[in-house]
């Protein structure tokens, strides 16, 4: 792969992270998957009612995941008939570290 097509392909996987970080619903199932990571989608849902007051249907929430899950900030597993969902920062490290190394390399 040439470093165009490289750099192309790098520039669209952040602006799906910075889409999905974009909406505040999204930020928050973040933050409940950091504060406890491997919830079922009703889990999400209960905690996101109970704690922020969030009363978006199911479908809502599975779409937000949809989003983050494209991004690459959420992985999910199934487990029979469960589907247990995790945080993944590791998006998150690759823009920051563009950013730190630049600053390293000036230096």
């Amino acid at each position: 792969m040439d470093d165009a097509a490289e750099h192309e392909r790098d520039t669209a996987g952040e602006a799906d992270v910075f889409k999905a970080l974009a909406d505040p619903t999204r930020r928050k199932i973040l933050d409940e998957l950091a504060e406890r990571d491997g919830q079922t989608l009703f889990e999400i849902c209960s905690r996101l009612a109970m704690k922020h007051r969030l009363g978006s249907s199911r479908q809502a929430i599975s779409q937000h995941l949809e989003v983050l899950t494209g991004a690459g900030l959420v992985t999910s597993r199934r487990e029979g008939r469960y589907k247990f969902h995790h945080i993944d920062t590791r998006p998150l490290e690759r823009l920051t570290d563009r950013w730190r190394n630049r600053e390293t390399k000036e230096t």
